[in-house]
């Protein structure tokens, strides 16, 4: 590699790290005033679970199309005309709530065409890595995402409690219109990405047809097929302890915008030190004994924030959550980036966001109500020992222990 051509990626990644980051920040401050706002007025979880389906619903049926464009066309393009659709429904929230119209389902709907933003986005990022970083440093460049993430993650929410005791909510919403804008500028005039060659090409299918052979590449690699229905399943298991301990806290501990900051602060700050791990040692050697000790520890984890009666102690148990999922994260990432041929790679991560965004509100479908019925102690119990028995089971498939073998030696 030539001094000049590793200087150009380098530069030309941390450019798009720094734009994602800023509008990821941007976004999540006003997700979290978005979520929080919903947790502290209605304290219900049918509510929260109206807010996830809202929010989670509309990514399921764009991402797989996404999926297609980001194969199609130019994925720059791609990503800065979604990221200009978001900013354009977070600008109308905004001016829908400074005339008073601040109603619940003013939020939801705003919210579920956010999601459909961010369903385009979103497959089209996940692609771009590839074209920008040579193979052997992708493991510790998705490493180093997922930390940039974190730390954003964890400044967000003290941001956005912050900002909630002193400005309206409308105020709010205009920085992730800012923020989205900064990453237009600096995507659209700043950052050289290749057009790939499938996008060069005079397309000669149908956009069904090559949606189609989206799911067919996946159904016929059993590798990808395994991997999708084990994260599918890691997420669905995951979902109480992601969405229902902020109303956990809030219900047990106390409803003061503090509690839920640090819940979000101790998980942030634990996938900060997870990704550093990561970046540094770049987990196990095979890839899929991080992410299956990971889902055990995740599981682990669950059962103990089920059995804990002290505060402080559930916020540990939850940055313990947060330090291992990069484990399971980063390398199911660059699974996914190592395995499918770079002219479906747009198609496999628009499915693989579609299967995301559609175990989250199916899993607030049966977690949330259930939240209005039982204790939440208990689903967090069930779902964390579900979670460690399949866990233990997986080591025992060997098409994906098998997969997890590094490409080549880093």
């Amino acid at each position: 590699m030539s001094k000049y051509y590793e200087a150009q990626w380098q530069r030309d990644i941390s450019l798009f790290l720094f734009s994602q980051t800023i509008s990821l920040i941007g976004s999540t401050i006003v997700q979290y005033a978005i979520t929080w706002h919903l947790t502290l007025t209605a304290k219900s979880g049918f509510i929260l679970t109206l807010a996830v389906i809202f929010g989670f619903l509309p990514t399921v049926f764009i991402a797989p199309f996404a999926g297609v464009w980001a194969d199609r066309f130019n994925r720059k393009k791609v990503i800065v005309m979604a990221d200009g659709f978001i900013a354009i429904a977070t600008l109308i929230l905004a001016i829908l709530f400074y005339r008073g119209y601040d109603s619940i389902w003013v939020l939801l709907i705003i919210s579920s065409i956010r999601a459909f933003g961010s369903g385009i986005q979103s497959p089209a990022v996940s692609a771009v890595f590839p074209q920008l970083v040579p193979e052997k440093k992708l493991m510790r460049i998705n490493g180093l995402n997922g930390t940039i993430n974190s730390m954003g993650n964890l400044f967000s929410p003290m941001i956005s409690g912050f900002l909630l005791n002193y400005l309206p909510l409308a105020t709010i919403f205009m920085i992730d219109v800012i923020t989205a804008l900064i990453a237009i500028i600096i995507v659209g005039f700043f950052i050289k990405i290749p057009v790939h060659k499938k996008a060069r090409e005079v397309p000669t299918t149908y956009y069904i047809e090559d949606l189609k052979s989206g799911f067919t590449y996946i159904r016929d690699h059993v590798v990808i097929r395994k991997l999708f229905g084990y994260y599918a399943f890691a997420f669905l298991m995951f979902v109480p302890i992601n969405f229902l301990s902020p109303l956990h806290v809030a219900r047990v501990f106390g409803d003061e915008v503090w509690r839920l900051s640090t819940l979000q602060i101790a998980f942030s700050a634990g996938m900060i030190i997870g990704g550093g791990v990561v970046i540094v040692s770049g987990g196990f050697r095979n890839r899929m004994h991080s992410v299956l000790f990971s889902a055990f520890m995740i599981g682990l984890s669950g059962v103990s924030m089920g059995l804990v009666q002290n505060f402080w102690f559930f916020i540990s148990l939850m940055g313990v959550v947060g330090l291992v999922v990069p484990l399971l994260s980063t390398p199911s990432m660059v699974l996914l980036q190592e395995k499918v041929s770079e002219a479906y790679l747009g198609r496999v991560f628009g499915v693989a966001t579609m299967f995301g965004n559609l175990v989250i509100p199916i899993g607030m479908a049966i977690f949330g109500p259930l939240a209005d019925r039982l204790a939440i102690t208990d689903i967090l119990v069930f779902t964390g020992l579900v979670m460690i028995i399949v866990a233990l089971l997986a080591f025992r498939d060997k098409v994906v222990i098998e997969a997890g073998e590094p490409v080549e030696q880093e």
